[in-house]
């Protein structure tokens, strides 16, 4: 995967006015929510902190990743969710209120667990002659810079400039998906013809960890006796995670192009799988709900 003005410049500005919106998005009303359904938060973040890297590990020893994919693969699912998994939510009237603030709780917290956990991945699949190594704490502020620097500065300006942020974030918001969209795809033709060996060699297993976080997150989400809303918020959240956040640290901070691949391949997946489990999901919840008015 060619590293180039793409990844090393707009990627990073891309993200960065990205995170800038979610800074701007977010309001007290939204840090109140993440008190009035603990049990969902908590659910929440647990599938996205421990289990999420669980099965990527599993997928990676159980498809025989080459260690570079086998860490991309992992980088992936350590990373938070992002702009898509509230847009989806917000589309599809799922719990809008807990999914931001499950994103937002593991954009702050990932910075801190992320840089470990790929440090000791990279441990696991390193082979000898072929050792890779992750300077943690330089990850952790480069990755602060990455992340909370331009949420915060959204927040600040929020509270500065309250009347100009309400007209220009809801812009941002909608721009953001088309940002990542645009992204991936001028990713896709810059490396045109790499692209069948990228989904050839890592394609199964991301889409196998999007698909089987995305059901895993609603397995847990039913069984904890949650309203439909926050089930379809909690899937969304566990299975759709920041790709472009993985290219990006695998292309820049890491600076191993191939680990970047794992990042493309799901981004392509979770935006088409993301949009069809919602879709199904809502047609499920709204043929239940005319049965039992019905009844």
């Amino acid at each position: 995967m060619q590293i180039d003005i793409l990844t090393k410049v707009v990627l990073p500005l891309a993200l960065f006015i990205i995170m800038f919106g979610m800074g701007l998005g977010l309001k007290k009303k939204d840090f109140g929510a993440l008190f009035l359904s603990p049990k969902a938060l908590i659910l929440g973040l647990t599938c996205q902190m421990l289990l999420l890297p669980m099965v990527a590990f599993l997928l990676a020893m159980g498809l025989k990743l080459p260690s570079e994919l086998a860490i991309g693969l992992i980088l992936v699912a350590c990373c938070p969710g992002g702009v898509t998994s509230n847009l989806y939510t917000y589309l599809f009237k799922g719990d809008l209120a807990l999914s931001i603030s499950l994103t937002t709780l593991a954009t702050f917290i990932s910075p801190f667990t992320l840089p470990f956990i790929v440090h000791f991945a990279m441990s696991s699949f390193s082979v000898p002659g072929n050792e890779f190594t992750l300077p943690i704490v330089k990850t952790i502020i480069q990755m602060l810079a990455i992340t909370l620097l331009p949420v915060t500065v959204g927040m600040l300006f929020n509270n500065l400039k309250p009347h100009l942020s309400s007209k220009i974030e809801p812009l941002i918001r909608r721009l953001s998906s088309v940002f990542l969209v645009i992204i991936v795809v001028a990713i896709i033709h810059k490396n045109a013809d790499l692209m069948f060996s990228f989904f050839a060699t890592s394609g199964l297993a991301t889409l196998t960890l999007n698909l089987t976080t995305l059901m895993l997150g609603l397995f847990f989400a039913k069984i904890s006796g949650l309203s439909q809303p926050q089930q379809m918020s909690i899937a969304i959240e566990v299975g759709l995670q920041n790709g472009t956040l993985a290219i990006l640290i695998a292309s820049t901070l890491i600076n191993n192009p191939t680990m970047a691949i794992p990042g493309a391949t799901y981004s392509l997946f979770m935006f088409l799988t993301g949009y069809i489990f919602c879709y199904l999901f809502s047609a499920h919840s709204n043929k239940q709900a005319r049965l039992i008015k019905n009844v």
